[in-house]
C-alpha cells in the first residue's frame, strides 16, 4: 500500500509504506497521542495502519534517531519522555534557524508553495470560528512550520529544522492545559505565511525570531 503525497511543485509522488507509518507516527508521538514512555506494540500498530511489521521496523529506525522513541533490547521500543532540560539547546538553535528558513523561503519559495502559504494563512485565520481544540492548534502548528521548511529548498536545514520543531511541540503539549494562548501563539502565523509568501524576506526572518522567543518565554513562564 503507499499513498500519493503533494511535492513542492504540486506534483503527487509515491510514498512508501515505511514512509507512511514514519510520518503518522512521528506526528503521534510529536503530539503526545502516544504518550512518553509508552511501549510501542509494533503488531497493534501494523494492523491499525494496515501495514507490514517489516515497513513499521523501518519507521521505528527513522524514529529512534529523531529522539522520538528508545528501543531496548529483551524489552521493547518505547516512547521517549519529554525532556525538559532541553529547552535552552532547541531554543538555542531555533533562533538562529527558524529566521534563516523564514528568509530563505521568502526568495525560493516556489508558486505553488507560496499559494499553499496563502491558503493555510487564510485557514489559521478562520481557525477560531470551529471551536478547535488544542490539538487542532499544534497540528496546524507542525503544518505551518513544515511547509515553511520545505520551502527553503534545502533538505539539510529542513531536516534540522523538523527534528527541532518535533522537540520542542512535544513540550509545549507536554504542559499545553497550562497554556493559556495557543490560539494566539498559532495565529502569529498568518503574518509569517504572508510575508513569505509575498517575498518580504526579511520581514518574515523578523517575525519567525519573534514567534520562536514568544514560545520560549511562554515555556519559561510555566515551566
Amino acid at each position: 500500500m503507499s499513498v500519493a503525497t503533494s511535492t513542492e511543485h504540486g506534483a503527487e509522488a509515491p510514498e512508501s509504506m515505511a514512509e507512511q507509518a514514519y510520518r503518522l507516527l512521528r506526528d503521534r508521538l510529536t503530539v503526545l497521542e502516544i504518550r512518553p514512555g509508552a511501549m510501542i506494540q509494533d503488531a497493534h500498530l501494523a494492523t491499525e495502519m494496515g501495514i507490514g511489521r517489516t515497513p513499521l521496523r523501518e519507521a521505528l529506525k527513522r524514529l529512534e534517531t529523531d529522539h522520538l522513541v528508545v528501543s531496548y533490547p529483551r524489552r521493547g521500543t518505547f516512547a521517549t519522555q519529554v525532556d525538559i532540560t532541553a529547552l535552552s539547546d532547541v531554543s538555542e538553535l531555533r533562533r538562529n534557524l527558524e529566521p534563516l528558513a523564514a528568509r530563505k523561503a521568502a526568495l525560493a519559495a516556489s508558486p505553488h508553495a507560496r499559494q499553499q502559504m496563502q491558503d493555510l494563512a487564510r485557514a489559521l485565520g478562520d481557525l477560531g470560528g470551529g471551536a478547535p481544540t488544542n490539538q487542532d492548534f499544534m497540528r496546524s502548528d507542525l503544518r505551518v512550520h513544515r511547509l515553511i521548511y520545505r520551502a527553503t529548498g534545502n533538505a539539510h536545514l529542513e531536516e534540522t529544522l523538523v527534528r527541532l520543531d518535533n522537540l520542542a511541540t512535544r513540550i509545549w503539549c507536554l504542559v499545553l492545559d497550562r497554556v493559556p494562548t495557543v490560539g494566539g501563539h498559532v495565529h502569529e502565523h498568518v503574518d509569517l505565511l504572508e510575508a513569505i509568501a509575498a517575498g518580504r524576506a526579511e520581514e518574515a526572518a523578523e517575525l519567525a525570531l519573534a514567534h520562536v522567543s514568544s514560545f520560549e518565554r511562554t515555556m519559561r513562564g510555566i515551566l
